[in-house]
Parts: C-alpha cells; structure tokens; sequence
C-alpha cells in the first residue's frame, strides 16, 4: 500500500486576467521506506507540488481538483489546524535555506524540545533527551552541549543537519525535502544525502525529494519524477529514467550532462524555454522544443503511456502513433 497518494492534482492562481494553471492532472505515489525524486527545470512545479502537499500553497494559490491521500486519508481538504497538526506529526518538511525553518531568536534545544512536545506525549525531560538524540542521529558531534546554542553558531551544513533533526523531530512517516542540499558545499551535500538514506531505511519514512541536480537524484532515489511546465513528463525507476530515458525531454536533460569520458569541446543544450503558464502550447507542452515533434504532437495532449520500464507523457509510445513515430524517429 502506497504511504503518499497524489491523484490528479490541479493547482490553480486565480487573477485579474484570468486563471493560471501551474499543476496540471499531477498523480504518483510513493511507498514506505522509498525515496521519490522530484526533478525539472526551475518553473516546472517541483517546489508547487511539495507545498500542495504539505498545505503551504501561497495564496490565491488553490488546489481546484484532485486529491492528496496519507495513508489512505485525504488532507488535501482539511482545516489549517488539523493540517498543521499532521504536518508536524505525519509530515516532516526539510527546505533549502535552513535559515527560513530555525527561529534565531531561540537555541536549537528549545526548537527541538518545543516541537516533540507539540506532537508527542512527552515531558520537558523525555523531550529533551529525545532532541539530544536526534542531533547525535543526524551527526551533530557534542550534541548534549550544542543544544543550548543559537543557530547562528551553526555552520551552513551543521544547521541543515539541525533543520533534518527537527523534520524527524514527532517521527513522520513522510518527509518533503525541497532542495535541502543546494546551498551546500559539494562535500557537505555528500554528507546531507546519506543522511537523509539511511533516515530513511532506518525509521521507514518515505522521502519525496525535490531537486534540479540529477546526481543527487542518481545517488538518492529509488524511483525519479520529472516535470515539465507543470506536469510529469516521465516517471519510473531512477536506473532507468537515466540510463534509457523515454521522453524527448528526459533525453535533452540526460545529453545535456557533462560526461567526464568524453573531449567534446560544447555541451548538448535543449533550444528555447520552458513555457509561461499563461502561453501552454496546445498538445504536449515540449513541442516546440522536441526535436522528434510530429502532427499529433501539437494537437493532442499525451497522458502517462507505459513506454518499458517507465511511464513517458510522449505520443512515441502509442500504438496507434507508431507510424508517425518512426518518421519522427528517423
């Protein structure tokens, strides 16, 4: 049984001109203990789906359709209190900019303590030996004596170590990580990731993890998700999204990665822009910039089709298309 279930969610922004849609029919799943990546280029919606399902859109933001399901219960249309509640409780939130998540007015303890008693039957002294742990858990050394300091007194990725330990602080079962290593060094991201591995074996929580960075994917993730202009472009297991990907898109993103192997003096580029959401082509949102586009790809908009060991939102893997598909293709 899937742990997140998302079904055909559809966020909306509601304005003077009209209405923007910036997730259009989004649906995936994932399952305990699994790490789902979340990836696209900046504008594709990763950051909007994690709010989605978290309850932080940012108004006039609105979720117009669809569902959001925690193990089997719908949240998507709760109440800000009882949202609130299951966010600390059921869902851990991890963001790129620890800064935003540590209040600098408190020590990192009282943060930690505060947090657990809000979400666990605990007393102030059970609280505060649970926080010890979890920043001994997350590798803070001299845990029992940096508790009582300030973020300030952090480094960058010390403090996103503090911010994963505040995640995990009530035990969720699910944890939204929004580009929780970008801001960090390269050997420190190394570090954050197999944190954020072995959490994840360990306690059983499901991890969706939203980056633009497909080596952080590649290193992380049992299955990948990648978007494009508000919409899943191709999903499946991360092995196979990399080696044999399926959608046009996935290909540009995949050639477009240096290869340490090869003396090629140019990097391979995807031409043009990822459309505004006020100027979505008809058909599939990538024509313009597919270089395997054909007629029906400009008319008709491809849902997710079974294409191997993926699913790609690509009319090349219809049947019905297989004619137009191998002219494309040639």
């Amino acid at each position: 049984m899937s742990l997140l279930e998302v079904q055909n969610l559809i966020v909306e922004f509601p304005n003077r001109r009209g209405t923007l849609r910036a997730l259009d029919d989004i649906s995936f799943s994932i399952a305990p203990g699994e790490v789902l990546g979340v990836v696209g280029e900046s504008g594709a919606g990763k950051s909007l789906t994690g709010a989605a399902i978290i309850g932080l859109l940012e108004p006039p933001g609105r979720i117009a359709s669809g569902q959001v399901l925690l193990e089997g219960q719908r949240i998507d249309n709760l109440r800000y209190e009882q949202m609130r509640h299951i966010r600390g409780r059921k869902i851990g939130a991890i963001f790129q900019d620890p800064l935003t998540s540590l209040n600098p007015l408190y020590t990192i303890g009282r943060q930690l303590v505060e947090t657990i008693q809000a979400h666990l039957p605990v007393g102030a002294a059970e609280a505060r030996r649970r926080a010890v742990a979890l920043l001994e858990d997350t590798g803070i050394p001299a845990a029992a004596e940096r508790i009582d300091h300030y973020p300030h007194q952090f480094s960058g990725g010390m403090r996103q170590r503090v911010v994963i330990a505040l995640a995990l602080a009530a035990e969720p079962k699910l944890i939204v990580a929004d580009e929780p290593t970008t801001a960090l060094d390269v050997s420190i991201q190394a570090q954050i990731i197999q944190l954020l591995k072995r959490i994840c074996r360990d306690r059983g929580a499901a991890v969706m993890l939203i980056t633009h960075d497909m080596g952080v994917i590649a290193e992380t993730c049992d299955r990948v998700a990648v978007m494009y202009a508000g919409r899943i472009a191709e999903i499946g297991p991360v092995h196979e999204v990399i080696n044999t990907p399926a959608h046009p898109y996935t290909m540009g993103l995949m050639a477009s990665i240096p290869d340490m192997e090869s003396d090629r003096e140019r990097l391979n580029q995807i031409d043009g822009a990822m459309p505004r959401l006020n100027a979505i082509p008809p058909g599939c949102p990538y024509n313009p910039r597919c270089p395997r586009v054909f007629e029906r790809c400009t008319q008709e908009r491809p849902e997710l089709l079974s294409a191997g060991a993926t699913r790609a939102a690509c009319w090349l893997h219809d049947a019905h298309s297989s004619t137009a598909a191998a002219k494309a293709a040639a």
